[in-house]
This record gives structure tokens, C-alpha cells and sequence, in this order.
């Protein structure tokens, strides 16, 4: 692939030149710069950032984006860099962005990923990135998309995305990859109703981690969360078009056993998702899966953006705080107050 990054301002120019690079350690300090200035709140960093993503465009799309998520302790860092390791094993560069919730005193992660993937963090055909939730919607790091797409430009052909737990994270991560994973423990079968009814619908396999701690255990979960799967698959074509019981190339979402600790079962977890992936782009559901995902990406900053203009904007931050009292007294309708201030900005 031929790169013309001419039109680049010197300093963006170097780092998309970098990303684009062949040189592992001049690649990795690239991302990481691109990325924080994707992340910065910055006017002026927003608009070179804008450039730098477009310019980085053409040379994403051909990974294979994949949501990890499930209850804290239920492993998934451990499985996260045994599974890693195992892909660069077959020939794969993956790339691990995980989203931390946010320290309230310094904004910063907590969890800190790569202190607890230490042999992956360090392979020179990994590359992984912790990012702050910020306190966005469901702990999911606003920009997250946007280090997918340099991940995918620098040529890791393999992106993870881990979620901080269960929750509406899982939305907006299943929103975003090719396949959402959900990690269960194995006593997770004998607490069914505790899960939520829409992370199990957007899961496209389920793996019991641990499963050997408790053998039968990890059975029983395989069963019950497997009976379960298949209740809702009854009203899979409602909410998943792409999944279903009739047809050969529709998939149905299985749940396998696995010890990320012990590296067992890892196999049959890649081979699972192996065939969920060339299910989908044999059928074109995968493009336009990410067509759909684009889509919803743009409205959803469109909708963001208006937000953070609508408070900027001089008049309304005049009438905000008397309308909002007026409110919360009872003396005004909410509304009447929506309409008053939406009214400011015409």
C-alpha cells in the first residue's frame, strides 16, 4: 500500500508516517501519541486529530474486532493475554484496548491493564492500551473507536476490546466489533436471573472461564446457560437478523468451557470464533454490520457534539441556571424549559 501523507501538517505527518512504519518501537510510540491526542478535549488537538484520522482511513478496516466482557474476577485479563499470546502464536498482531473505569480524583485508570498482562505488554507483535471510562456512557471510553482505527491502520490485524464489567458497556462495545464475548463463571448457570436478559441477547458466545476449579460446576452453567441461549434464540430474528436456527450460514450463539490459566480450551474458543467469522463475511453480514455501526457512530458524536454546544452557547448558559431552578421548584414545566432554551440557539 502505497501512503501519501504530503497534505499533513510536519508533526501529524510524522506520526502517521510512524504508524504507518514497519519499525516496531518507532510504531508503538506513534500510537500512543495519536492516540492521546485523539483523547484530548483541546479544540486545536481535535482538529489535527480529525486530519490524522482521515488521512489513516484507507489503511483501516481488515481486523477482526472482537468485545471481551464479563463480571469483575471473573478472569478476563488473564484470558485476554493467554488468548493473545496464543494468536501471535498463529501469526496474528493483536491489539488490546482496555477500558478502565476513572479515578474521580485524577481522571486516570484504576485498573491499569497492562501491569496485569505483563507478557503480552511486552511482545513486539502486541500492543495494548488502557484508556480511562471518563465517566462516558456504560464506562466505555469515548475515543475508543477512534484507537481501534489506529490500531487497525498500524497493521494489527487482531483488535480486543475489553469492557470494565456488566452493564450498559456492553451496548456500546457490542456497537462497535465484529463478536461480543460474554465471560461467565461457572456457578453462573445457578444464578440465571441474575444476568441481564439483554447482555446474554448480545452475546455471540458465551465461554465459562475457569472451568477447572469445578468441572461439574462449569457443566451445569454450560447447560443452563445453553437452554437459556436457546430461549431467546426464538426471538432472534427480531433483534438479531443474523442469528437464528434455519440456514446453514446463520449463526447460533454457543457457549464453550475454557482455563485461561491452564491455556485449555483455547482452541475451541478460536475455532468458534473462526466460523462466526467466515459465517458473516461469506453472507456480507459483517460489512454491513460495520456499515450499520459507522452510522450509528456519526449520529451518536452528532448527538454528542450538540449537547456540549448547546450548554457552550452564550445565551443559554445565561437563562440555564434561573430555567433549571424554575424547574426543579415546580413554577415551570420541563417542557417548557426544554423549548424556552432550545429557542435561544435559533
Amino acid at each position: 500500500m502505497t501512503d501519501d501523507f504530503s497534505h499533513l501538517p510536519a508533526s501529524e505527518q510524522a506520526l502517521a508516517a510512524g504508524i504507518a512504519g514497519t519499525q516496531p518501537a518507532v510504531q508503538r510510540r506513534a500510537m500512543a501519541k495519536a492516540i492521546t491526542l485523539l483523547e484530548s478535549t483541546r479544540a486545536d488537538h481535535r482538529a489535527r486529530a480529525d486530519a490524522l484520522l482521515d488521512a489513516l482511513l484507507p489503511r483501516t478496516g481488515r481486523s477482526f474486532r472482537l468485545g471481551i466482557s464479563g463480571v469483575p474476577g471473573v478472569g478476563k485479563s488473564t484470558f485476554i493475554e493467554t488468548l493473545g499470546l496464543h494468536l501471535i502464536g498463529l501469526g496474528h498482531r493483536v491489539a488490546v484496548l482496555a477500558v478502565d473505569p476513572s479515578s474521580t480524583v485524577s481522571g486516570g485508570s484504576i485498573l491499569g491493564d497492562k501491569t496485569r498482562m505483563e507478557r503480552l505488554s511486552v511482545h513486539p507483535h502486541a500492543y495494548i492500551r488502557p484508556s480511562p471510562s471518563s465517566g462516558t456512557l456504560g464506562g466505555v471510553a469515548e475515543k475508543t473507536r477512534e484507537a481501534m482505527l489506529v490500531a487497525e491502520a498500524a497493521g494489527y490485524d487482531i483488535v480486543i476490546i475489553e469492557t470494565v464489567g456488566v452493564g450498559q458497556s456492553e451496548t456500546a462495545v457490542s456497537g462497535m466489533t465484529d463478536m461480543f464475548c460474554l465471560l461467565q463463571l461457572p456457578n453462573a448457570g445457578d444464578d440465571l436471573q441474575a444476568i441481564k436478559k439483554g447482555v446474554m441477547e448480545l452475546a455471540d458466545l458465551v465461554v465459562i472461564n475457569k472451568a477447572d476449579i469445578d468441572p461439574d460446576a462449569a457443566t451445569r452453567a454450560r447447560a443452563q446457560i445453553t437452554s437459556a441461549l436457546r430461549l431467546l434464540g426464538m426471538h432472534a430474528q427480531h433483534g438479531h437478523p443474523d442469528r437464528g436456527h434455519d440456514g446453514a450460514s446463520l449463526w447460533l450463539p454457543r457457549v464453550i468451557q475454557i482455563s485461561a490459566l491452564k491455556g485449555a480450551g483455547l482452541d475451541d474458543f478460536w475455532g468458534a470464533v473462526s466460523t462466526f467469522r467466515e459465517l458473516q463475511q461469506a453472507s456480507g453480514r459483517l460489512a454491513q454490520r460495520r456499515q450499520q455501526q459507522n452510522l450509528a457512530w456519526m449520529w451518536e458524536r452528532i448527538e454528542s457534539g450538540l449537547r456540549e454546544r448547546f450548554r457552550a452557547h452564550p445565551e443559554v448558559r445565561g437563562q440555564l441556571g434561573e430555567l433549571t431552578a424554575q424547574v426543579r421548584e415546580g413554577r415551570t414545566a420541563a417542557s417548557v424549559a426544554a423549548r424556552r432554551l432550545l429557542d435561544l440557539m435559533t
